[in-house]
């Protein structure tokens, strides 16, 4: 599922695919129907560290940015953390997205490396030093932003309720039936709850010097 701020700032769903793979090849192909429907100046893309989906976005939309949902990244690290010291990592964590800057959020990220590594924590920490900058790339847009375009949890709120809804059907009697609800739930979605609420301020990308152009999640 892709969805994009429009122009004017509020949400919209811009394709849903069925039985869609994490390869390289169902990527492409979703991305390129995507661009073949008019989705063009993409700028960031913001997903989970799918490298199907990676490879597949630099060739289809090269000039689009990658920002790593710092939330899957954090359950990432916590993979790899005891459960006793979850609380703790994950504030160590939250910190260093609390900067006010990217130069800061790497210097934080540095001083955490080195104290996970104290904590004997060497694979979180080693998790923390080649991924973190992944998940700082919303840092390079409007900081009016930044809460909006930090993770891609609009998609996993809305995957949840999409679940939630074909639960209680149970048994489809094809792959096209169970799309066609989960697109009307979509457009339900999108006309209502989304089309009643403005979900970024676009005048900031002006200010700053942005185009206003899409940012895809």
């Amino acid at each position: 599922m892709a969805i994009a701020v429009n122009e004017d700032g509020y949400r919209e769903v811009i394709g849903a695919a069925e039985g869609m793979k994490e390869d390289k090849t169902s990527w492409l192909e979703f991305f390129q129907s995507l661009r073949g429907r008019g989705l063009a100046a993409v700028r960031l893309i913001i997903g989970d560290k799918c490298l199907g989906m990676l490879e597949a976005v630099g060739e289809v939309f090269p000039e689009a940015k990658y920002q790593r949902c710092s939330i899957h990244f954090y359950r990432n690290v916590f993979s790899v953390v005891a459960r006793s010291k979850v609380k703790i990592v994950a504030k160590m964590l939250k910190a260093i997205h609390a900067q006010e800057s990217k130069k800061a959020a790497r210097e934080k990220a540095l001083q955490v490396v080195e104290t996970l590594r104290e904590m004997k924590l060497k694979e979180a920490a080693a998790k923390i030093e080649t991924g973190i900058d992944e998940t700082l790339t919303y840092m390079e847009f409007p900081f009016e932003h930044w809460t909006r375009i930090r993770t891609n949890n609009a998609i996993e709120r809305l995957n949840r309720e999409i679940r939630r809804r074909t639960r209680v059907v149970g048994t489809f009697p094809d792959g096209n039936s169970a799309l066609m609800l989960v697109c009307a739930r979509l457009r339900h979605v999108a006309g209502t709850q989304w089309g009643s609420k403005k979900y970024m301020n676009m005048k900031h990308l002006e200010i700053t010097g942005f185009e206003s152009d899409s940012i895809a999640g």
